[in-house]
């Protein structure tokens, strides 16, 4: 089993709950939650244990996050449609994709992995242009992989739709 399908497990994001995460307002409010845990993790030396409430809160939100929202009403939005993608990519080996999709999401997976270690190195000197440089580089690297699983999206649901390959459990094509 993939790690992205262990991931979108522990998330409890199989079936319809992909649908409830592909809501825009669902992608759209998780984005800012690296930068919220961080800030959320350095008031510790300002208000001591009581951090512990504003990161039991981003914490408590990210759990909640992908299944807060209804399904979109359309699949018209990016961010729709790059949540449907990474149901594509969780199941790449039950349903291949394209050849030109498969370098770059671990790529930028491993981009967005590389700005952690300057993120927790920033927190624990309290350097803040490491922790910046460290969120810069994991956000970009996850908003990139997002906007990669979006044109991946594009690419297989009509290819799909011509040959009549089975949809990844979760995915389901555009409303147009």
């Amino acid at each position: 089993m993939a790690m992205d399908v262990r991931m979108a497990k522990a998330f409890g994001l199989e079936g319809d709950a992909w649908q409830r995460h592909a809501n825009p307002w669902s992608v759209y409010t998780r984005i800012p939650i690296p930068p919220l845990l961080v800030a959320a993790i350095w008031s510790r030396t300002r208000i001591g244990w009581r951090s512990l409430v504003p990161v039991g809160a981003v914490c408590a939100w990210t759990l909640v996050n992908p299944r807060a929202f209804p399904p979109p009403r359309s699949l018209d939005h990016w961010a729709s449609r790059g949540v449907l993608g990474e149901t594509y990519w969780a199941r790449r080996e039950e349903v291949p994709v394209p050849p030109r999709h498969r370098v770059a999401p671990n790529v930028l997976g491993v981009v967005s992995a590389l700005g952690v270690p300057f993120i927790v190195r920033g927190l624990v000197v309290r350097d803040g242009w490491m922790v910046l440089f460290g969120l810069a580089v994991q956000m970009a690297g996850k908003v990139w992989f997002i906007d990669r699983m979006a044109i991946l999206y594009d690419d297989v649901v009509p290819a799909r739709a011509a040959d009549d390959t089975p949809a990844p459990r979760g995915a389901q094509t555009p409303q147009r």
